[in-house]
């Protein structure tokens, strides 16, 4: 390597208006990175400059990607700048990869001043695809609100950035590597660590690896279906489910991570799941668990491809907490989900008289609960699982999270959630997504139906669905006031509330790459036994298109959406 110093330059930019991170980060087309000059270094730059130099400086930062496409030119940007702008000590997962969990796990171990993540999640990779980049604070979690508009606002008066362009790093070496730079006085190092076994260390102490080993390779094991869907996840299922508690390495399927994910779309639903359901259909696997590209989402199948809903994934685990060792020494402070989610956890709050905590979408707010101490368990009805181990959600702790009371119970996926359903009632749940939908049009639609149903004359009316009346019994806009830090969070997402805790729920999602998604959530409640057993698809599309019927002009701008 060559002795002489690092040169550092500050180059000359130009601000671009478009750079507000969302709920999960910026994310864009992969040819907007790639062909917009100066895009990533100009994000990149704002979001080093959103933490003050003096904290900046020789601090630890950590790095890690998915494998998508254009993660590893991004990482080598990332390294350059993070260098020239005082940065002390990075450390990357090896080839660039680490899931998203364990990024949250190793800024907490390294007591890092944060992470960025590099990731659109269940996004489509690949050259036409999707590519993203989130900043995660020192705690683990997504910077909050005032963080990323402060990141906005630097990006749209940016004018220029530091970076050592001759720094060059070899990722898929273990160990350090340090770098002289001009004017510093330390050098700039970057450790290349294995991207597992930190996560899987984490892991160990929070399951009990023996029960779990016996049930997955003991006399009497459970045959189970694991697919990584091309996605970063690919590693972990093979070293901790495979090699450490023995589940044949046949069980785990598509593990390689691909910079397209094998074409597909990674995201762990019946949809894009679509063959591992059909595989789990067969009656061959016991247990089926799919997860998305960056590994914090998860979906549960029992047998024959019986589906368990994300609102019911993490009700059922609250409601059997303590089959995991780690809530047996740690107790349980709080229980939480996102607002859209349905009402399962809510159920079992109640009986078990467990604080609950109703946030709008975005893992930070569950981050804030649990630094204050007051959350421990949390889940939103996008096939996002956690707890406070971390400050992210976690597909694989989820997983081990249910196969820990599968071990424990001693029964299957279909008898341990027909059980929770007749103990504490079943919430039909269904979603629907709107997607690529014009901004200024969905705008002008969620601002009509406010106007209809907080109508004083909305309230008290009824629809009828089959034997069932569902009477309304407030709407509104949902808000939300932190109890920890007392800011505030309006406009979240407009609530139809029925007297039975049943609710439709229409909301716009900021994740996508391009245009707006209305998404329309129904959550139907249902306590009678002899009634939950019904198809939730048919249950909420009734509900759903009788109060559409209601709201007539509403229904017609649906209707332009899907013709668009």
């Amino acid at each position: 390597m060559d002795e002489s110093p690092l040169q550092v330059l500050t180059i000359p930019t130009t601000p671009y208006p478009d750079q507000r991170p969302g709920t999960s980060g910026l994310r864009k087309k992969v040819y907007v990175f790639q062909s917009k000059r100066n895009y990533l270094h100009n994000f990149i730059q704002s979001t080093l400059s959103s933490i003050d130099l003096r904290d900046r400086q020789g601090s630890t930062m950590v790095v890690g990607g998915d494998g998508r496409y254009f993660n590893t030119t991004a990482i080598q940007v990332i390294v350059q700048m993070a260098a020239a702008n005082g940065v002390g000590r990075l450390v990357i997962g090896q080839n660039g990869i680490m899931s998203t969990p364990a990024v949250s796990c190793v800024i907490r171990k390294f007591k890092a001043i944060g992470g960025i993540l590099l990731t659109a999640s269940h996004n489509p990779g690949g050259p036409d695809g999707d590519f993203g980049i989130k900043f995660n604070i020192a705690n683990g979690g997504p910077a909050p609100e005032a963080v990323t508009e402060k990141i906005f606002q630097i990006s749209r008066t940016i004018e220029e950035y530091a970076i050592c362009p001759e720094l060059r790093l070899d990722l898929a070496t273990l160990g350090k590597q340090t770098f002289d730079l001009e004017n510093k006085f330390k050098p700039f190092t970057v450790e290349i660590v294995d991207s597992v076994e930190s996560y899987a260390n984490m892991l160990r102490n929070i399951f009990d690896f023996a029960v779990l080993k016996e049930l997955l390779s003991g006399e009497n094991h459970i045959r189970i279906r694991l697919d990584a869907m091309h996605g970063v996840l690919g590693p972990y299922v093979k070293k901790i489910l495979c090699e450490e508690l023995g589940s044949p390495a046949n069980s785990a399927i598509n593990c390689v991570p691909q910079e397209d994910f094998g074409g597909r779309h990674p995201d762990p639903n019946l949809t894009y799941a679509a063959d591992l359901v059909e595989s789990m259909k067969s009656g061959q696997y016991d247990f089926g668990a799919a997860f998305d590209g960056d590994g914090d989402r998860n979906m549960i199948l029992g047998k024959h491809g019986f589906f368990i809903s994300p609102s019911d994934s993490v009700a059922v685990i609250a409601a059997n907490i303590f089959c995991i060792p780690y809530f047996q020494h740690m107790g349980v402070r709080g229980f939480a989900r996102s607002m859209p989610t349905s009402g399962a956890l809510d159920n079992v709050a109640k009986a078990t008289k467990i604080q609950l905590y109703e946030t709008p979408t975005g893992w930070k707010f569950f981050g804030n609960l649990m630094d204050a101490g007051r959350l421990s368990l949390c889940g939103e009805e996008s096939f996002g699982t956690g707890s406070d181990h971390i400050r992210e959600k976690d597909g694989l702790w989820a997983v081990l999270a249910w196969l820990s009371i599968l071990a424990t119970r001693k029964q299957s996926v279909e008898e341990v959630m027909i059980e929770h359903w007749k103990t504490y009632g079943r919430n039909y749940y269904t979603r629907y997504d709107y997607e690529e939908v014009d901004i200024d049009a969905a705008v002008e639609m969620m601002l009509e139906l406010e106007v209809i149903i907080l109508d004083k004359a909305f309230i008290g009316q009824k629809f009828t669905v089959g034997e069932k009346t569902y009477e309304v019994d407030r709407a509104d806009n949902f808000e939300y006031n932190d109890p920890v830090d007392g800011s505030i969070s309006r406009n979240q997402g407009l609530r139809i509330i029925f007297k039975d805790g049943s609710r439709i729920i229409f909301r716009l999602s900021g994740t996508g790459s391009s245009g707006a998604t209305i998404r329309l959530y129904v959550d139907s409640y249902e306590k009678d036994i002899n009634k939950i057993f019904q198809d939730p698809q048919v249950h909420g599309r009734s509900i759903f298109y009788l109060i559409c019927h209601h709201l007539l002009h509403l229904l017609q701008l649906i209707n332009v959406f899907r013709r668009s």
